[in-house]
């Protein structure tokens, strides 16, 4: 089997414009989490992007009602052997790619990504939240945005605890906050919207 299968539509064409990464949990900390993944989902795509996310329930589902909502691409990212025990992907996600196992899971999420919104999640959030920041400090300083009320929580945490802090070889200017969606309108505005690999 391959390592990499694509399906769906937009499977036959090469990587075009944005990309945005979402990592969100699939259990929500609040309605108003829900409502802010969505509303960020929404701003993506007009200011552009597509989006990258897990393809299944949850602050990923408002994410990508948002975004598809916009006519954005919305693709689901899965393990090829867990798909069928995880369930059917949320009706937003328009294609799909499915990965051998988590690294590999990672690894398209960070490489494809020209920008990271991460909001409250589980365990397998921080997972994916953690290896976006230390990617970003380590092998491309792609823009990472925690949004929402719990995310920043974790990031006072991090940092309060000396987890995350900044050193001259490790500059954090990559990374920024959103507590609400004209906040994360505001940062986007802010951004380079240069694709990987040049305009």
């Amino acid at each position: 089997m391959n390592a990499l299968h694509l399906a769906g539509p937009a499977a036959g064409r090469a990587r075009e414009g944005l990309t945005a990464v979402f990592f969100g949990g699939v259990v929500p900390a609040s309605a108003h989490e829900e409502a802010l993944a969505e509303e960020i989902g929404r701003s993506l795509a007009r200011a552009g992007y597509q989006l990258l996310h897990g393809g299944y329930n949850g602050l990923m589902e408002a994410a990508a009602r948002g975004a598809g909502g916009q006519g954005a691409t919305v693709t689901a990212v899965t393990l090829t052997g867990k798909h069928d025990e995880w369930g059917a992907f949320n009706p937003h996600t328009t294609m799909s790619v499915h990965v051998p196992d988590p690294g590999a899971r990672l690894n398209h999420y960070l490489e494809n990504a020209d920008l990271i919104v991460a909001m409250g999640g589980g365990v397998g959030t921080l997972h994916e939240l953690t290896a976006a920041l230390y990617y970003a400090t380590t092998i491309r300083p792609v823009p990472v945005c925690l949004a929402g009320a719990a995310a920043l929580r974790l990031l006072a945490f991090l940092r309060e605890e000396r987890w995350l802090y900044e050193t001259p070889t490790r500059p954090l200017g990559f990374l920024a906050t959103a507590e609400s969606a004209a906040a994360f309108r505001a940062h986007l505005a802010t951004l380079d919207t240069a694709p990987i690999g040049g305009a």
